[in-house]
């Protein structure tokens, strides 16, 4: 896919995460459409940024897990750029059981139809558009939480519909992946501890004791959480580079699922050279035919 005169939405773009993503497509000279609903107090410095791009965007107030807006801002992309070829669908909602403690039914619910109804309402009003060019992008973002879900060093950041919500976007990417193909590209990128996302910088990172924050630190082979930028930069392949590529998930957690435990080095073992290693000794083929004659 070129970017010229691509079009794309991005979710969850006024901060963090969605907001590299559509910082990294804008420089790349395609043309964004920004639904905003909450973090009010980064929109100001989300078009400050974004329009030093130089690239066309359109910013759109909505709550997209309501489905009347969703339309609103589908219609509104192809009214104001005429097309729509890619959607990030960035949209979550997740709540640390350190933060919020046990489940109440609004969280549990607000956390459901953030991570999978929204995504759902946004594919589904969205694909006409991207099928229409015959080159569209999906990519959808999760989380590894799907993966571990309430456990290790991670319990105290990956509360249960969270996780469960997460598990079910793999079910969702390949099912939208065979209603999109061949126009339609579906992909997924699972995250793991981002600085954004469940990392530094976040309320429940800070909530932490430094015992807890180093256990997931210990957890992950690269001793670090992600940069926002990187994960921009995955999304910027998967939108642009991977032509082949459908129905698939892209795990990008530093190693936190194969887990802090490194490979030891290669023992020297104790078997000397020529010593048989495997059932004793191997017996000459003339032994061999004179035990079979016998029995």
């Amino acid at each position: 896919m070129e970017s010229e005169n691509k079009v794309a939405i991005v979710t969850g773009a006024i901060k963090g995460i969605g907001f590299a993503i559509a910082l990294e497509l804008s420089r790349s000279g395609v043309k964004c459409v920004l639904p905003y609903y909450d973090w009010l107090d980064s929109l100001e410095s989300m078009h400050r940024y974004i329009r030093e791009t130089g690239i066309d965007y359109y910013a759109i107030p909505a709550d997209l897990t309501c489905h009347k807006d969703v339309k609103k801002v589908i219609h509104s992309a192809h009214e104001r750029f005429g097309r729509l070829d890619i959607l990030i669908n960035n949209i979550e909602r997740g709540g640390w059981p350190l933060v919020h403690g046990p489940y109440v039914p609004e969280q549990w619910n607000l956390e459901f139809k953030t991570t999978v109804t929204a995504k759902r309402y946004l594919f589904e009003e969205a694909l006409p558009l991207l099928k229409a060019h015959g080159n569209g992008v999906v990519v959808n973002i999760s989380s590894i939480a799907g993966l571990v879900g309430r456990s290790g060093p991670a319990g105290l950041v990956f509360n249960d519909c969270y996780s469960l919500s997460n598990k079910a976007i793999q079910s969702l990417t390949e099912t939208w992946a065979r209603l999109g193909a061949p126009e339609v590209r579906v992909n997924e990128l699972m995250l793991g501890f981002v600085d954004t996302r469940h990392g530094p910088g976040t309320r429940g990172w800070e909530i932490m004791s430094r015992q807890e924050q180093k256990a997931i630190i210990d957890h992950i082979l690269l001793q670090r959480t992600g940069r926002v930028e990187e994960v921009a930069k995955m999304v910027r392949f998967m939108v642009f580079e991977a032509g082949f590529m459908t129905g698939s998930i892209i795990r990008m957690d530093g190693g936190y699922i194969l887990g802090g435990d490194k490979t030891a080095p290669m023992p020297s073992g104790v078997v000397e050279p020529g010593e048989p290693t495997f059932g004793g000794s191997v017996p000459a083929e003339g032994a061999v035919k004179k035990t079979r004659s016998k029995s």
